[in-house]
């Protein structure tokens, strides 16, 4: 059964719609982990569009599992991760335009800079992951780069229109997981996983971590974040 980490970047966006102090994205991380979750997920983004300087550093000092901070291939972000020092950190690609993470880091043509940057952060005793497209290419050169672990993006899969699309993404996913697993790489999964597709990645034998928000915060703003993160658990452990 993989383990569930619990993205609060969502709440940090509901706080920043006005400015002010709630909801706390470090209370929901704590309410999350209570809940049962085995990891929190931070996303510190350049412009600080929804988690803050702050958020990243409380984290660090409440959470209890494992704290994975997501954020660009930067010399600023590096030195935050050098000076915060998660549990571990995903390199994610990251445009100012968009509304959330869309597609995976282009590996291929960027390992000249990405093998010193990941050298550098995994030197200070940090893990690197790699947030990636289900691609042969990608996950070789994930390999090549120095990093320990991939995410597989599941988003073509969460998104696919119909049954037969979304088994031909799900077949990407799973042929990726088993080449990445096969290189050494440890592997998870992510992006746009809910309660209706989840089961699916879940019973993928390589992949043993899934990093799912936005289902679940939403869900939580109906139910609660216990009852959220737990119905979701029970779906990956069935």
């Amino acid at each position: 059964m993989p383990r569930l980490s619990v993205n609060i970047d969502h709440i940090a966006t509901i706080r920043q719609a006005r400015r002010g102090t709630e909801p706390d994205p470090v209370t929901a991380a704590a309410l999350a982990e209570l809940a049962g979750a085995e990891g929190i997920i931070a996303h510190l983004r350049e412009d600080r569009r929804h988690v803050q300087d702050r958020d990243l550093r409380l984290l660090r000092q409440t959470v209890q599992t494992r704290l994975n901070l997501e954020m660009a291939a930067t010399e600023e972000m590096q030195r935050i991760a050098l000076e915060v020092k998660p549990d571990i950190v995903t390199l994610v690609p990251e445009k100012r335009e968009e509304l959330t993470t869309e597609g995976g880091l282009e590996v291929v043509t960027r390992l000249e800079t990405l093998q010193p940057f990941i050298g550098r952060v995994q030197g200070a005793g940090i893990p690197v992951s790699l947030f990636i497209d289900s691609d042969e290419q990608q996950i070789a050169a994930a390999k090549k780069s120095g990093a320990l672990l991939v995410e597989i993006h599941t988003g073509a899969y969460a998104n696919a229109r119909t049954e037969k699309a979304r088994d031909e993404e799900f077949e990407k996913i799973l042929a990726a997981a088993r080449l990445a697993a096969s290189l050494g790489l440890r592997v998870g999964a992510g992006h746009g996983l809910n309660y209706a597709n989840v089961q699916r990645i879940a019973r993928i034998e390589e992949v043993e971590e899934l990093n799912i928000g936005h289902s679940i915060i939403s869900r939580a703003a109906l139910v609660g974040i216990d009852r959220a993160v737990q119905d979701m658990i029970a779906l990956v452990a069935d």
